[in-house]
């Protein structure tokens, strides 16, 4: 099996990980975040999103945060934007990349955003023609690639048709996510192939939660399709929404560690974004959710 000799990580920790905290999380402590993963070696990070403070109130601290980061050449700051309300919100700030979002399926997108999948896409038309007249990047989430909480199993031609829908609208590349963290291998490697159909390898990600333990199966599954980027999020933050008490985001900690073991190279410092992990898990009052990092935490300790 021949696997990519590297792997480029996006830690959408400070975004998707905090977005759901109940207690507020202060602007100078995600700011810190950001300085200790592109520190740690991250090279892209999902800062903030501009929805809502009635909706997300987690990320009414968008300007502060992106203010307050000390940027550093070559990294990617990217950000959520849902509408161009948020688009215009984001601009002042300077994003290297904005994210728009689409489900692959039906009712996902009917109870999370009141719409059918096409009309998303449509919302989002104006949005992705503002930022690359702009000269700012575009990716494309899509979440409820292999299951979705209402409607079940998702076949991979509403992969292939939601992928299709973005590359129409000037999407430069696409997330395949598990949202729900129901995938099992074959069942990704379905998903990410029917992305596939519309864009390259270099343009496709994989984003697995890991609410059924399955994340880093996952993993290596999209690696054997050639796939060479992955969103993680440090310390395992951010719970499934959909599936009470359960982990989301896969852990950037145990990622690195998977692909460290494989002799695939990240650009990462494991020590260093465990300390990062281990620096927000602290604020919030818990352990990390990454097995890599409690292993290695208490072997420092012991």
């Amino acid at each position: 099996m021949k696997y990519p000799d590297h792997v480029r990580i996006i830690d959408v920790g400070p975004r998707d990980g905090l977005q759901n905290e109940k207690q507020p999380v202060p602007a100078e402590i995600k700011v810190e975040l950001v300085h200790q993963l592109q520190a740690a070696g991250l090279r892209e990070i999902e800062v903030t999103s501009y929805v809502s403070p009635k909706w997300v109130p987690q990320m009414a601290d968008n300007h502060d945060v992106m203010a307050g980061i000390t940027r550093q050449p070559g990294v990617r700051y990217s950000v959520l934007t849902p509408n161009l309300k948020g688009w215009e919100a984001a601009v002042p700030d300077k994003p290297d990349e904005i994210v728009v979002f689409g489900a692959a399926s039906e009712a996902f997108s009917q109870k999370n955003i009141n719409c059918s999948i096409a009309e998303s896409i449509e919302r989002f038309a104006p949005v992705v023609e503002a930022a690359l007249a702009a000269g700012v990047a575009v990716r494309g989430a899509m979440s409820c690639t292999v299951g979705c909480p209402y409607e079940g199993e998702v076949a991979p031609g509403r992969v292939a048709y939601l992928a299709a829908l973005m590359k129409g609208i000037g999407v430069e590349r696409v997330d395949v996510a598990d949202t729900i963290g129901v995938g099992t291998p074959l069942k990704v490697q379905r998903a990410i192939e029917a992305a596939l159909q519309h864009y390259d390898i270099d343009h496709v990600s994989g984003h697995f939660h890991d609410t059924y333990g399955q994340a880093l199966s996952n993993t290596l599954a999209a690696l054997e399709l050639g796939v060479w980027n992955f969103q993680s999020s440090v310390a395992g933050l951010g719970g499934c929404p959909y599936a009470k008490g359960a982990t989301g985001n896969v852990a950037t900690e145990d990622l690195v560690y998977l692909l460290h073991g494989m002799g695939i190279a990240t650009g990462i410092d494991l020590d260093a974004l465990v300390d990062a992990g281990a620096f927000i898990s602290g604020h919030l009052g818990r352990k990390p959710q990454s097995r890599v990092a409690v292993a290695l935490l208490n072997k420092r300790a012991g």
